[in-house]
């Protein structure tokens, strides 16, 4: 895949205030073996800190990596909607170059500015602090028009977990996105059917998100959420309207402990499944697409 440029800035300018212009940054296409490293490197983040949600950040972490170092340039923006999977977007800024290996040892630590969620503003890329799922979609079409409006080119990419699409203000931001016909906004499901109380079906079923979500006027595609391969093959621009991907993805992947359990969602790893993690031959590039 052809190389672009890429630049990510902190957010920390006042408001209203013009942004300079940044030294752009050229992303390499993502090399085989950086998303394994990632993966290890998250595990092990979230071990030394004792915290949970590992699932949901594994089952996002491909897509996110893809993203930041093929797919974003200076003019793009990304809005992680899913804003419990904080630990896969410190981890893909880290393998970046943007977060040094000495703050990812301050992840959820106080004082850090690597919360569980991210925050709003001082990291590279961070508009907004999404917390609550059922925002970022919202501020994400926003973004999208506003650029429109200010003839800006660029995409606004929007990574959100299939458990939001429950929320009545994701659905009314999309009503919204397709209304405007915002060809520069793709979304992305991650869909790995399990959310904090059960799966998605129990909960609350949409399924196929991908045929219910088609009738907003909307581009659907749809892809193996840990296939780079696919991926790639379905985040092309949008012509004419706003593109959703359905990522079919596994929440615990590449943890054959945790892999679809829904305790997965909340608990922290133990020393020992991290170890067979890193260990075991799913983790390996080959496994997980990583070459393709």
């Amino acid at each position: 895949m052809a190389r672009r440029g890429h630049t990510l800035t902190a957010e920390s300018r006042p408001h209203g205030a013009e942004a300079p212009a940044p030294a752009p940054i050229v992303a390499p296409a993502l090399a085989p073996g950086l998303l394994t490293l990632a993966r290890w490197r998250l595990l092990a983040m979230h071990r030394e800190a004792g915290v949970g949600h590992v699932g949901g950040n594994l089952s996002a972490l491909d897509a996110m990596m893809l993203l930041h170092h093929e797919m974003l340039t200076g003019r793009d923006r990304f809005v992680l909607s899913k804003g419990h999977a904080a630990g896969a977007l410190y981890v893909t800024l880290w393998s970046r170059g943007l977060i040094t290996e000495a703050e990812l040892a301050t992840f959820h630590a106080d004082g850090t500015r690597l919360p569980g969620h991210p925050p709003a503003r001082g990291l590279p890329g961070s508009r907004f602090g999404t917390g609550s799922l059922g925002h970022g979609l919202p501020l994400a079409g926003g973004l999208a028009l506003a650029a429109r409006l200010q003839g800006r080119d660029g995409r606004v990419f929007c990574l959100t977990s299939d458990g939001e699409w429950q929320e009545g203000s994701t659905l009314e931001a999309l009503v919204f996105c397709a209304h405007r016909r915002l060809a520069n906004l793709t979304i992305l499901i991650d869909h790995n059917r399990l959310q904090g109380f059960g799966t998605t079906a129990e909960v609350a079923s949409l399924d196929p998100i991908g045929r219910v979500l088609s009738g907003f006027d909307v581009e659907v595609r749809e892809a193996d959420g840990h296939d780079l391969a696919d991926m790639r093959r379905v985040l092309t621009p949008g012509t004419g309207r706003p593109v959703v991907v359905v990522l079919h993805t596994v929440k615990g992947h590449g943890v054959p402990a945790i892999e679809g359990r829904l305790d997965s969602h909340y608990l922290p790893l133990t020393e020992e499944q991290v170890r067979e993690a890193m260990l075991g031959s799913a983790m390996l590039g080959g496994a997980t697409g990583e070459t393709a």
